[in-house]
């Protein structure tokens, strides 16, 4: 076959090149002469697996994946897919970034559908053995190539690359929570719960609220029918992510928050009840019972939150003093300190100088001991409050201190890629811009070239991907 010789004639000329014979060749490559001389000469030519050939390539100099385009005939020696050669082949591909060669073998095993299942359990595969990028170019085969459109492979192709790529950023968050959604009823019981958990906290995020009400509704009826028909009996966790009580508890949490964020405090503070104390959930384990305290915690943090919010500030100090006891619970329960102080104008300047310490060392978030919260959702956290802190100070006309937490909560909105909070936060910048200090307005200066960089990077990937 002309290709099959083409990768063979490679080899030759090399080997031509570099005075070379099988002998000393295989003991340059370690190969066994004969097993060499019979890829080379037999009849037909012995194939060349994914290891010879990368051994061949180091001993003649060349750079990793040299042969790569040729060898995609080679896994398909006598016109049919040998998978043999073609498993390892795609892994060592997505191993090293040749997702071009990725592309030109599942293009020729599309030619038969009937491969799919074969590229679904290989994306599987790969994704158990915690590979997930690399998983994502077989799952998008499937997605691309699936026949049936309801079919359970499909959704959870879906599902895997949905949950692949949730990130710190927002934007990307964004756009894959929308190609997954008009899948998430096709899963399996498992992978909705992974599902629409994901969802209600990406929207939460993103301060969609009545989105992430939606979500946290349907998260609500799921986990309720879970357990109303006893699916989950004699499975502590079902093959879920969390143990089942975290999406209970997190279907009445999100929905409560979602509502507080609307300004709803009264119907909020109705829904905590709900998971403020879950020791009656059934087969609880030890991780069970650490959720179960994790949603009291938070209960008693979120019933506080809607006090000072409602402008109780009779109830300060005792918030204060929870969140000293319960150090993850600072960021999100000093963003409702200052954000209700900004609406009822009270005095936090105490407040602010009990938590100084904590307030410095929230720019590097996953150091934090003990922090329960994703690093994401403490980022957008800190972000809001750095921002709130900012209006306070403005309010107070501390202008060069309101400044410094502005550009604080400017670096983390972009590095969220919070575009509408970071739009709001450089329209507060420039009103406040003649009170800013040479050093403030430097440093502004620099925020903004990063953000043209950006830009122009995102064009430049725009302009490639259409060529």
């Amino acid at each position: 076959m002309e290709n099959t010789t083409t990768i063979r004639s490679e080899i030759e000329k090399e080997l031509k090149l570099g005075g070379y014979t099988f002998n000393s060749f295989g003991q340059a490559t370690g190969l066994n002469r004969g097993i060499f001389s019979a890829m080379l000469n037999g009849n037909p030519p012995k194939p060349i697996s994914v290891r010879q050939m990368d051994l061949i390539t180091k001993a003649l100099n060349y750079p990793e994946g040299w042969l790569y385009d040729l060898y995609v005939d080679e896994c398909f020696y006598d016109g049919r897919p040998h998978w043999k050669r073609v498993k390892p082949f795609l892994i060592r591909c997505v191993e090293i970034g040749n997702l071009r060669c990725v592309e030109k073998v599942l293009s020729r095993l599309m030619e038969d559908l009937n491969h799919i299942p074969t590229i679904f359990a290989l994306a599987e595969e790969l994704y158990e053995e915690g590979k997930l990028q690399e998983a994502i170019p077989f799952y998008e085969c499937v997605v691309e190539n699936e026949k049936y459109q309801h079919s359970e492979r499909l959704a959870i192709s879906h599902y895997k690359i949905f949950s692949i790529s949730v990130s710190e950023n927002l934007e990307t968050n964004l756009e894959a929570v929308l190609r997954f959604i008009p899948f998430r009823n096709r899963l399996p019981v498992d992978y909705q719960l992974d599902g629409l958990l994901k969802m209600a906290n990406i929207y939460f995020y993103l301060h969609q609220w009545k989105e992430a009400e939606r979500y946290a509704d349907e998260l609500r009826n799921l986990t309720s029918t879970v357990l109303s028909l006893k699916i989950y009996k004699g499975k502590k966790r079902l093959n879920t992510e969390r143990h089942l009580v975290v999406y209970y508890g997190q279907g009445y949490l999100i929905k409560s928050a979602a509502l507080e964020k609307q300004g709803f405090f009264e119907e909020a503070m109705s829904y905590i009840r709900y998971y403020e104390d879950l020791s009656w959930f059934e087969d609880l384990d030890g991780v069970g019972e650490e959720e179960v305290q994790k949603f009291k915690v938070w209960a008693e943090a979120n019933k506080l939150n809607l006090y000072i919010l409602m402008g109780d500030v009779n109830r300060l100090h005792l918030y204060e003093d929870f969140l000293k006891k319960n150090p993850p619970e600072i960021i999100p329960g000093l963003l409702t300190i200052v954000e209700s102080a900004n609406i009822n104008g009270f005095s936090i300047n105490e407040t602010l100088l009990k938590f100084s310490q904590e307030i410095e060392g929230f720019d590097n978030v996953s150091s934090m001991d003990g922090n329960y919260y994703p690093e994401s959702s403490s980022l957008d956290t800190c972000a809001n409050l750095f921002y709130q802190i900012a209006v306070y100070h403005f309010n107070h006309s501390n202008y060069v201190l309101g400044i410094n937490y502005l550009l604080r909560s400017l670096r983390t909105y972009l590095k969220i890629n919070d575009k509408p909070n970071f739009v709001q936060g450089t329209a507060l910048f420039e009103k406040y811009r003649h009170a800013a200090t040479p050093v403030q307005k430097t440093e502004y200066q620099y925020i903004m070239e990063e953000v043209l960089n950006n830009a122009q990077k995102s064009n430049v990937h725009r302009i490639v991907y259409r060529t």
